[in-house]
């Protein structure tokens, strides 16, 4: 691949190489067209004309884009102490404040370790029963004939788990209206990325603005009511995420200990539930139009469960869901990009990069790839055969990150996507609506833009 010199002092010219890639400035793209680049479409496009490795500039900021398993192995895993988190994940603070996604280096080591606990493998099983509970709530409500947004259901579904299981919490009668106000978040989450100053622009009365802080205020309160509830109630050391939370902050009852609790109960509330409801979502989708593999997944639930009600001990048996909900978070990867910035000079294959440059990595490209999936589009769950996926490098496949940030609620969501799947199906299938068009949406997470409509028709 040709590369090109940076513009730096004459001592310099000989060092630093940068890929050559789209050389026009994004930004200003984006208003010429008046609206934002698609990302998915844009990193598509930056792999079929430059390859393993490309670049483009942002304002006057250039990015790599990284197509290449084995370099961003060398991102993420090797090379992980000399990078933090790039500039789009910094500007969610407006909305996460210094949690878990967004802290680097001290405050995230303190905010993991304290974390932690909750996530180990036998307090994880423990989830078992609330989670099947509270899917079988939902599946009771369903009306069968009736047409309805399968996402949304799943967004409800998804934050009441997160607030019953980490957080102690029965959000029954506001997962409908908080799962509303993030929506409305996420209506303008493009919008607040693309300007230069979120956080001076939050206080300006534009229509987008008020909304984002009106939708962010109605979250805080159910966030707020969660801590309060532990902090002045019985609940204070109940053995929950939360509570172990409360106890790693020394000063939690000033209102600086207070805003640092928030922020870290906001990131793990809105990471643990649109992951998951995004994955089911788009799940459900590929399911309806593939019978075969519906059918093969129905056959397990019948054969696994035999008509009881699922358990933590089932799924390690409900292998095929499990590789069903693989291949779907292949294709629709919840998390569809990471960013990195270099903190000193680094190398990335023939590249030497100065410090301070930004790297991008994409899963929505990389799960898509011709070099390790055969026919990519096409919806095929063998491929997470065990020794199918013995034969593929690491970051050809990474739905959860990877490296020392590797998302820590990973087996949570695994054992967490089984179940509500193994128990809805039990009892309905779920027909797709005709007619329906199934855009992905890429914001935090990768949502279907339209929802999932379906009708539910009981089985047997």
């Amino acid at each position: 691949m040709s590369t090109e010199t940076l513009h730096l002092p004459a001592k310099k010219e000989r060092q630093y190489r940068f890929p050559r890639g789209v050389e026009h400035n994004l930004l200003w793209e984006g208003l010429k067209n008046l609206g934002p680049i698609d990302p998915l479409r844009f990193f598509e496009r930056l792999k079929r004309d430059y390859g393993k490795v490309g670049g483009y500039r942002v304002g006057n900021k250039r990015v790599v884009f990284l197509a290449d398993a084995e370099l961003i192995r060398e991102v993420l895993v090797v090379q992980n102490d000399n990078f933090v988190k790039g500039e789009p994940v910094r500007r969610t603070k407006v909305l996460l404040g210094n949690g878990m996604i967004t802290a680097e280096q001290q405050d995230w080591r303190s905010q993991r370790q304290a974390a932690q606990p909750a996530f180990h493998r036998q307090r994880i099983r423990s989830y078992a029963d609330q989670m099947v509970g509270l899917t079988i709530e939902t599946r009771d409500r369903i009306a069968p004939g009736i047409e309805f947004d399968l996402a949304q259901m799943f967004m409800e579904l998804a934050l009441k788990v997160v607030g019953k299981t980490l957080f102690d919490t029965d959000l029954d009668h506001e997962a409908g209206v908080v799962a509303h106000e993030i929506s409305n978040i996420m209506d303008v989450y493009n919008f607040m990325m693309a300007v230069p100053a979120p956080q001076l622009m939050l206080h300006l009365p534009w229509p987008q603005v008020i909304k984002f802080r009106k939708a962010r205020r109605r979250v805080d309160e159910t966030v707020n009511r969660m801590i309060e509830s532990h902090l002045h109630g019985p609940k204070r050391d109940c053995g929950d995420l939360l509570s172990m939370m409360i106890q790693a902050i020394p000063d939690v009852e000033t209102p600086e200990g207070k805003e640092q609790l928030r922020d870290q109960v906001v990131t793990i509330f809105l990471a643990g539930y649109e992951t998951t409801a995004n994955a089911l979502s788009w799940t459900f989708r590929l399911l309806g139009e593939n019978p075969e593999v519906e059918r093969r997944v129905l056959a397990e639930v019948d054969d696994v469960l035999n008509g009881r009600m699922a358990s933590v001990e089932d799924v390690p048996q409900l292998k095929y869901i499990e590789m069903v909900l693989a291949e779907s978070m292949r294709l629709y990867p919840p998390a569809w990009a990471m960013v990195r910035q270099g903190i000193n000079d680094f190398q990335l294959g023939d590249y030497f990069l100065p410090g301070g440059t930004t790297v991008m990595m994409s899963q929505w490209v990389m799960h898509r790839s011709e070099e390790f999936w055969l026919d990519p589009l096409r919806f095929d769950p063998e491929r997470f055969r065990p020794e199918a996926k013995a034969g593929r490098p690491k970051f050809a496949y990474f739905p959860f990150g990877g490296g020392g940030r590797q998302c820590i609620g990973e087996a949570f969501a695994w054992m967490e996507g089984a179940l509500l799947l193994a128990t809805l199906v039990q009892k309905y299938r779920f027909r797709l609506v005709a007619g329906q068009t199934f855009e992905p949406q890429s914001l935090i997470t990768l949502r279907p833009r339209n929802g999932v409509r379906v009708v539910a028709e009981a089985r047997g």
